[in-house]
């Protein structure tokens, strides 16, 4: 069984930065590619960033490119966003899942697991 467990969300003003964080529980998450998905109020759930398995690879919504990073670390099984320039636009709940492949993916539907979220909110 995979358990995700996202963590540091918070409040921060515009312009500033938030890391998120995201711990998963179970074998092999050396093979699984990592997502960040946020929701925002009365939105659909929408793709930030994916990293491969290795962490070599990465893609990014266009709303977020040059301005949030997503790493890996597969000794802690763990995987972070950080996010810097922050805008109001960026408030939502954000989501870690884990899929049980290696490659990028940008569809949620590609996968398997997923934590809680964390909550972001980007307000003066």
């Amino acid at each position: 069984q995979v358990h995700v467990e996202e963590s540091g969300g918070g409040l921060v003003h515009p312009g500033g930065s938030l890391r998120v964080s995201c711990k998963v529980y179970g074998r092999a998450f050396g093979s699984y590619c990592m997502g960040w998905f946020r929701q925002a109020p009365g939105k659909d759930r929408e793709f930030v960033a994916t990293i491969s398995y290795s962490g070599e690879d990465t893609e990014y919504a266009d709303s977020v490119k040059g301005r949030f990073t997503i790493t890996r670390d597969n000794v802690k099984n763990t995987v972070s966003l950080q996010m810097n320039s922050l805008k109001p636009e960026d408030t939502a709940v954000y989501y870690c899942a884990a899929r049980a492949a290696p490659l990028i993916r940008t569809s949620e539907a590609d996968y398997d697991y997923w934590g809680q979220g964390t909550q972001v909110h980007v307000s003066s």
